[in-house]
């Protein structure tokens, strides 16, 4: 929807997390005298200025019919919303995409995809050309359409399945990582939450790109259906995302040498297979990102043999963890610190695919020191302990960030202690 349609709109902004207010103060600079509506679930919201109307409490949604647009924000699910009212959702990213004047260079894929988004962003900007990064690592997307050059910007936008659920445009330069089994508390099923991805690709034409990876099977179905110029790459976890990288940078005719340089240089994100450090001998990664077993497995494939002790469990969300259970055993792993609730479920896996064969020592816990504790009492000299979950974080962490920021914590603590 362009921005001069919904001058004369009655606009709801749905969800007033960080994302809603962003998208409130855009649309109140663009409209200051405007009377907007406000929906959230959670009451006591402060009223931002005297000409909003706020809708709070468990009856949030009864507003959206008196609305001509509604503005919802990603993290509320479209099955949460009544068939009546879908003809009038937008979303942050369908305003962008919209009235974006620059070009856009899309990223998604289930893990990879801020790494993927932050590496190019360095490659273009290292190679002179006016890039900006949006997305869950950037700035607010839609204060980028009120700047003045932004027909000369090249943005580069980490989009997840929330934002491309129900996206009827692509962006000119796409990059699919790869798909796994993810989100599927928030998706009816796999199908769903692949084809909300799929959208990356689904709207280009011929004088488009598609950067895609060619060993992932799904991703590759899906690159079929694109009209763009295909450009496969391929490659496992940072190789991957180094791949897509070049591709973009052969794209902008950016100077190998530049591209590589940049790579070179690229200070890789927190929690995404990020080196803590060695203490008392043994090295420490914290890869807390890893919320499903698919990136667990590409970590212990990146490090290789030398991991010794993994940490493993979180919140069940129906997963399967039997290639994880394989996985661990083929690598010979020692030691196994489970955390609920699916620290069981993946400890039965693993004794389940030994077949009374050896297993490794493990050890169920509750908190992240003891967790830690028990990695400097079971780890070796010369190797490694990889903090990896394979599970989301809400058991017993407040989200991903905690969980890694208390691992790097007590690795540094404990590990400046003197053994006794």
């Amino acid at each position: 929807m362009k921005l001069n349609e919904l001058k004369d709109k009655k606009v709801l902004i749905l969800g007033f997390g960080r994302e809603g207010k962003d998208n409130f103060l855009f649309l109140r600079k663009l409209f200051p005298e405007k009377v907007m509506g406000i929906a959230d679930k959670l009451e006591g919201i402060k009223k931002p200025d005297g000409k909003t109307k706020m809708h709070l409490g468990k009856d949030y949604l009864r507003a959206l019919r008196s609305y001509d647009v509604i503005v919802k924000s990603t993290g509320i699910p479209f099955k949460m919303l009544p068939k009546p009212v879908l003809k009038k959702v937008i979303t942050q990213t369908d305003i962008f995409f919209d009235n974006c004047q620059g070009q856009i260079v899309g990223i998604t894929g289930t893990k990879g995809k801020s790494t993927t988004a932050s590496m190019i962003y360095d490659v273009l900007k290292k190679g002179g050309i006016k890039a900006r990064l949006l997305g869950n690592i950037g700035k607010p997307v839609l204060s980028y359409l009120l700047s003045a050059e932004k027909r000369n910007d090249v943005f580069v936008y980490e989009l997840s399945s929330h934002q491309l659920y129900n996206l009827k445009k692509s962006p000119h330069i796409a990059v699919f990582l790869n798909l796994f089994r993810e989100h599927l508390d928030y998706y009816k099923n796999f199908d769903e939450y692949s084809r909300a991805k799929a959208n990356i690709a689904l709207h280009q034409k011929k004088d488009d790109f598609l950067v895609f990876n060619q060993e992932d099977k799904t991703v590759k179905k899906f690159a079929r259906k694109s009209k763009a110029k295909k450009i496969p790459i391929r490659g496992r976890y940072y190789e991957l995302d180094k791949a897509a990288a070049r591709a973009v940078g052969r794209i902008f005719k950016v100077p190998s040498k530049t591209v590589e340089k940049a790579l070179k240089q690229f200070k890789y994100l927190a929690h995404r297979l990020e080196p803590v450090g060695t203490f008392k001998g043994i090295t420490f990664y914290n890869d807390a990102l890893a919320t499903i077993p698919e990136a667990t497995m590409a970590a212990l494939d990146a490090l290789g043999r030398k991991v010794e002790t993994i940490m493993l469990g979180g919140f069940d969300r129906n997963i399967d963890f039997k290639e994880l259970a394989k996985k661990v055993l083929k690598r010979g792993i020692k030691t196994v610190i489970l955390f609920p609730t699916t620290g069981l479920k993946i400890w039965k896996e693993i004794l389940k695919e030994a077949r009374g064969g050896e297993v490794p020592k493990h050890f169920f816990v509750s908190n992240m020191r003891d967790a830690v504790k028990l990695a400097y009492q079971n780890t070796a000299k010369g190797k490694i302990c990889l903090l990896s979950t394979a599970s989301s974080s809400f058991s017993i962490f407040r989200d991903y960030r905690e969980k890694g920021n208390l691992f790097k914590k007590f690795v540094k603590k404990l590990g400046h202690e003197k053994t006794s």
